[in-house]
């Protein structure tokens, strides 16, 4: 995948000269990722971002995810990640998730950020159909999916774990312009 430019920052794979910044990111984003993303604890180490990155690296090659970083402009800085993955070539449909790093935050870079890979998802990997799934009580990532144009569809029961619990989740879909008339 190509580095893609968006309106103040960059779309990129990561790569091992990233590992301190993204060990750096989770740890600054405890109180706000941690709360919804199970992988962001207090205990993270530079041996599971390196993991991390081995399997982004694998499942990109074998185009079963696409988890990337999103950047300052020039690709220096971290700011988060975004991605299309769980991807069901049956059903030609993928899961878009996105988190932002905590100092980053409410600067509508995860929108941005989140459209991109969207677009990215419609026009280069095929797909008709994107889902976004966030805890229900999730406001900010409820928030980046309805500023993208994602539509409500319906809360789920026990549709996501967070920290070893069920819990409902709001489900959000895009489509791209092309196949809105279903």
């Amino acid at each position: 995948m190509q580095a893609l430019h968006g309106q103040g920052f960059l779309l990129r794979p990561f790569r091992y000269t990233d590992v301190p910044q993204f060990v750096a990111a989770v740890h600054e984003s405890l109180d706000t990722v941690g709360k919804w993303m199970p992988w962001c604890h207090a205990g993270y180490n530079v041996r599971d971002a390196e993991s991390w990155f081995d399997m982004c690296a694998e499942s990109m090659s074998s185009g079963e995810a696409y988890d990337i970083g999103v950047f300052a402009p020039d690709g220096r800085e971290l700011y988060g990640g975004v991605s299309i993955n769980q991807i069901n070539r049956d059903y030609n449909f993928g899961n878009l998730g996105y988190w932002i790093r905590q100092s980053r935050q409410r600067q509508g870079i995860g929108a941005r950020a989140a459209d991109m890979m969207a677009c990215y998802g419609f026009h280069w990997l095929g797909l008709t159909r994107l889902e976004v799934v966030a805890a229900e009580n999730n406001a900010v990532s409820r928030a980046v999916a309805e500023k993208i144009g994602a539509r409500f569809e319906c809360i789920a029961r026990n549709r996501l774990v967070l920290h070893g619990v069920p819990c409902a989740a709001a489900m959000y879909s895009l489509v791209p312009p092309w196949y809105e008339g279903e």
